[in-house]
């Protein structure tokens, strides 16, 4: 019988799990604070009878992914991480520093299927989800390796979070427990690139995090070449389903556009957006473009990025341009895994 990997349950889920042996439900909240402590040894959880730990040697694990490779930028903080799972397969994170603190920018599933045209992330294809034990231990092993306190999450990297809904609700309650990391659920961001039925169950579960949602087009022609989840999920019906989330969690939603030269970048389409989202509780993230070598499309030049700004500005709507962070270091969604790969073909 296939041992149990314990980290990534809920405390409801370790609770049944111990009291299917015999054991009173608090053993699970001293076995949950270990696990996110980082502690991987069950000898080493000097609050429970050895026989507990020695039943839970021969029946359970704690997994724990290893860092393949890490590079640091020479421009900022920000460090890129490659991590093996157990299975061989590799993900990626990102941890950046900020005036407020340290977020991670975690992936949700090994590889993508959504297919966006610009994005590096989707160019080797789906592999699988991940669990939320392997969302869980991202954070886990930068806060290791960095010795700090993680303050921030956005589940941001490669993959589309509400494809892997189950998974991705259990690791943000993770993040958020008192038990494990304590951090609010205003400091964690999930993005999409817009599953209108699961914008519409997570505004259901009244979760007070920050949804961002990858438009990248101001009309549904464009944004079928660019995003292709588009044709399934057209905009106005993209956009019905997140004013449903703001209703149900009275929180403002950021709307992610990467700026393509000669693409999407035009004084016409930030009209057309700032028309679209005008009078919508919402924020713009215009995002520079971080080239990748499969793809023949060229970041914006810097007076186009103004204009376009000043034009969303100008309709009353709440803009920022990204700060670049990384960019030496491959740190745009999927890169430096898609680097990885490529590498271990030739």
């Amino acid at each position: 019988m296939p041992k149990t990997n314990l980290k990534g349950k809920t405390i409801e889920e370790l609770q049944d799990f111990l009291t299917s042996l015999g054991e009173p439900p608090y053993r699970a909240k001293q076995i949950f604070r270990w696990i996110y402590k980082g502690v991987t040894d069950f000898d080493k959880m000097t609050d429970i009878p050895k026989s507990l730990a020695a039943r839970l040697k021969e029946i359970s694990y704690i997994d724990k992914i290893k860092v393949y490779k890490k590079v640091e930028s020479r421009k900022d903080d920000t460090i890129k991480y490659l991590f093996l799972l157990q299975d061989n397969e590799i993900i990626e994170s990102v941890k950046m520093e900020h005036r407020y603190g340290i977020s991670v920018c975690v992936s949700s599933q090994v590889g993508c299927p959504m297919g966006c045209a610009f994005c590096a992330s989707t160019i080797g294809g789906f592999r699988r989800n991940l669990t939320s034990g392997e969302m869980v231990d991202q954070v886990l092993a930068i806060q290791e390796d960095i010795g700090k306190r993680v303050s921030h999450v956005v589940v941001m990297g490669s993959g589309e979070p509400l494809l892997n809904y189950e998974e991705l609700i259990k690791f943000l309650k993770i993040l958020n427990s008192p038990l494990a990391f304590n951090i609010s659920y205003r400091r964690i961001t999930v993005s999409t690139c817009g599953i209108v039925p699961e914008i519409k169950r997570l505004a259901d579960e009244k979760l007070p995090i920050t949804l961002s949602v990858s438009l990248h087009a101001p009309d549904d022609n464009l944004r079928d070449r660019l995003v292709p989840v588009n044709r399934r999920y057209p905009i106005l019906e993209l956009l019905d389903a997140c004013k449903y989330y703001i209703i149900k969690t009275k929180r403002r939603i950021t709307f992610e556009y990467t700026l393509i030269s000669g693409v999407n970048d035009s004084k016409e389409c930030a009209v057309k957006l700032a028309r679209l989202l005008k009078g919508m509780l919402c924020h713009v993230n215009l995002i520079p473009l971080n080239p990748i070598d499969e793809r023949d499309f060229s970041r914006s030049k810097p007076e186009n990025i103004r204009l376009f700004e000043e034009i969303i500005k100008n309709y009353g709507i709440s803009v920022t341009v990204r700060q670049e962070m990384g960019a030496d270091i491959e740190a745009a969604c999927g890169q430096l895994r898609r680097s990885f790969l490529d590498g271990v073909k030739k």
